[in-house]
């Protein structure tokens, strides 16, 4: 292979690595933009679980608590573990180059030395000089000399991309020696958070069996739980039932406001906001219970753990259509948005009233904190009674 055609090859490949380079570096930044948000929610949840744990009585909150702050650790775990891997990645290929960057190094001295030698060579009998001027005609002469200075320039050349090879090399001996030293931060970084993690594992794994020993009074706790949550259901089932039947009787044409407002709400599934921050700490639908064996558990909503004090808001426009108090439930908001209705339920104090319109991110009032220490909001999307499930629903950020 001919020098120009293995400069040629050089600049190719770091061409198609600079290309490379840059993907990996959205990439990395994709992934450091994961790791901050997976640090961002393990301070929320050590917050929701220190409230939760301040209390000597262990709960099914402190529980859900735990949980998600072992998800949340688990997350930034794999967020470190990606990053380690795309390192591993950009080292591979750096190796790559280097090996050929060696390897056209040797080539290109290799080549370099042959032309000095056979300079040296042809210089032995006699000098350039005697090489031109022993010319047999003026045009032989011209031509000898043109040879001369293109056999003075193309050792130059190569000399210069000798040099330049090198220079090449050892920049990118540094830059895998910097993605190595890189690479090793996060290892120690992933055997730190491996630990906490361990720790986090232990204490779950002893509070499930102090939960367990407290059974009954569980069992106690759940039922009296299902018996409000069905006085909850009953009350937003008669609510969109009579509204429903008033219309019906009167035989009222649905607007166009409300039609709008439905398509709206419709248009923003998966890209509504959360009513409260936190975690979702029971989901929709039939689960088995996180401690009682056997026992499964029906939502028709998600509860949200969050934090004491936080501010519930409205997730869409809409109008109040009831504000009622429920034991052990707290108070209860409900908006109807055209077909649709949230339900936004413990709540401690009430900022709104019925027939009041209401817009995204108003606040409703602010969220309860039971006497375990535990804050949770019971959220439910409906259309008309049908429950829907509200995680289908809310910003998956």
């Amino acid at each position: 292979m001919s020098a120009s055609k293995r400069i040629f090859g050089i600049l190719l490949l770091l061409l198609l690595f600079s290309t490379s380079t840059s993907i990996a570096q959205k990439s990395k930044a994709q992934l450091q933009k994961e790791k901050q948000e997976n640090l961002r929610k393990i301070q929320e949840a050590e917050k929701i679980l220190a409230e939760t744990a301040g209390k000597k009585k262990n709960t099914l909150g402190q529980l859900n608590a735990l949980n998600q702050r072992i998800k949340t650790q688990e997350d930034l775990i794999g967020s470190i573990r990606k990053e380690i891997n795309l390192l591993n990645e950009e080292i591979e290929e750096n190796n790559q180059i280097i090996a050929s960057l060696e390897d056209d190094v040797k080539q290109l001295k290799k080549e370099y030395a042959s032309m000095v030698y056979a300079a040296h060579k042809a210089n032995s009998g006699f000098n350039k000089l005697t090489f031109i001027f022993s010319a047999k005609s003026f045009n032989q002469f011209l031509m000898r000399l043109q040879y001369m200075d293109q056999y003075g320039k193309a050792r130059k050349k190569q000399a210069e991309q000798i040099s330049k090879v090198q220079e090449t090399l050892s920049s990118q001996i540094l830059l895998i020696e910097s993605k190595m030293s890189e690479k090793n931060i996060l290892l120690a970084e992933q055997l730190e958070e491996n630990k906490s993690l361990f720790s986090l594992k232990q204490n779950q794994n002893q509070l499930v069996q102090n939960l367990q020993q407290q059974e009954k009074s569980l069992k106690q706790d759940l039922e009296e739980r299902r018996e409000a949550v069905a006085k909850l259901d009953k009350l937003i089932n008669d609510l969109i039932k009579e509204e429903l039947e008033k219309a019906r009787k009167a035989e009222k044409t649905v607007t166009d406001a409300s039609v709008k407002l439905s398509n709206e709400f419709a248009d923003n599934k998966s890209k509504l906001p959360w009513p409260v921050s936190g975690f979702v700490s029971q989901k929709f639908g039939r689960h088995n219970h996180p401690v009682l064996k056997g026992i499964v558990v029906q939502s028709t909503g998600i509860n949200i753990q969050t934090k004491e004090k936080e501010k519930v808001k409205a997730i869409f426009n809409g109008e109040v259509r009831t504000v009622a108090f429920i034991p052990l439930v707290g108070n209860t908001v409900v908006i109807n948005h055209g077909d649709y209705y949230t339900v936004y339920a413990g709540l401690k104090d009430v900022l709104v009233k019925t027939g009041q319109k209401v817009t995204t991110g108003q606040e409703l009032g602010e969220i309860l904190t039971n006497k375990d220490g535990v804050s949770e909001l019971k959220f439910e999307v409906r259309k008309s009674v049908t429950a829907l499930d509200p995680q289908q629903w809310l910003n998956r950020n």
